[in-house]
């Protein structure tokens, strides 16, 4: 099916996501939508988050999507119960259970830690899929990573100053750590540096398989032809396609900017 996969993310760090995409699926065309108007989610309450996730969803399926990737982890773990239920006849996969499921395969002493932000960690999803299958876990709050992320402090010092502030204390404790922000990948050296005998779990190529089992499974995959690329934001496009490169690992080409429908308005379904 010729339609595009929608990936969504409160700004740039679903990019990890997009790439990882573009590795297990190289015929689709995707379309990412950055809310970089009201980036960051993992501060927010739950309720708006969930607020956010409907009006970002609304517009991607406005779109003609075929299948909706919920790149971003707070936004996973506060909406997307919401997101499936209305999505009727379309995958809707988040970021969440394809980065448990992977630390539960390689995990030998099940305890896994995961990192994430105060949104993230404090719903507590990550800890309670983890526990459901056995294993002891543990969530640590990771907030100053995105920014470090962004502003492409990802070697040196402060960065590693940084994380062993956050994680130094897991030394000798979990085996695995879930990077459960899509920024972290970025700060993966970091990470190791601190916990050079934990294994990183990137959810962004677990997801990125099950986007592809999902789209086998309802057949809508497409097999044929090179797939492209549309990135859309709610603002600030310099300064997406700046910073958007360094996720990507790819020159963003040109954004579009957009406006999200009316958040006082219906929530509109494909």
């Amino acid at each position: 099916m010729d339609r595009p996969i929608g990936v969504f993310d409160s700004g740039v760090g679903g990019l990890t996501v997009l790439a990882a995409l573009r590795r297990e699926l190289p015929h689709e065309d995707l379309v990412y939508l950055g809310d970089t108007a009201r980036v960051p989610y993992g501060t927010r309450s739950p309720e708006t988050v969930v607020r956010y996730a409907e009006r970002v969803a609304s517009h991607l399926w406005q779109t003609g999507i075929k299948a909706l990737v919920v790149a971003c982890n707070t936004a996973t773990a506060h909406a997307l119960p919401r997101l499936r239920a209305a999505a009727t006849g379309i995958p809707v996969v988040g970021v969440l259970e394809p980065g448990v499921e992977a630390a539960v395969a390689v995990t030998q002493t099940k305890r896994v830690a995961v990192a994430g932000t105060e949104g993230t960690i404090s719903s507590r999803r990550y800890q309670d899929a983890l526990a459901r299958r056995g294993v002891e876990a543990v969530g640590v709050a990771c907030p100053l990573f995105v920014s470090l992320a962004e502003e492409g402090w990802t070697a040196g010092q402060v960065p590693a100053l940084v994380a062993e502030e956050y994680l130094g204390h897991l030394r000798g404790g979990p085996d695995t750590l879930i990077l459960g922000c899509t920024h972290y990948p970025l700060l993966a050296d970091v990470i190791q540096a601190v916990l050079p005998d934990v294994r990183l779990v990137d959810s962004a190529t677990a997801t990125a398989r099950v986007v592809a089992r999902e789209l086998r499974s309802a057949g809508l995959e497409r097999s044929e032809g090179p797939g492209g690329a549309r990135f859309l934001v709610t603002d600030n496009l310099d300064r997406f396609a700046d910073v958007g490169t360094r996720f990507l690992g790819a020159r963003v080409d040109a954004a579009e900017l957009v406006d999200l429908p009316d958040p006082n308005g219906p929530f509109a379904k494909p």
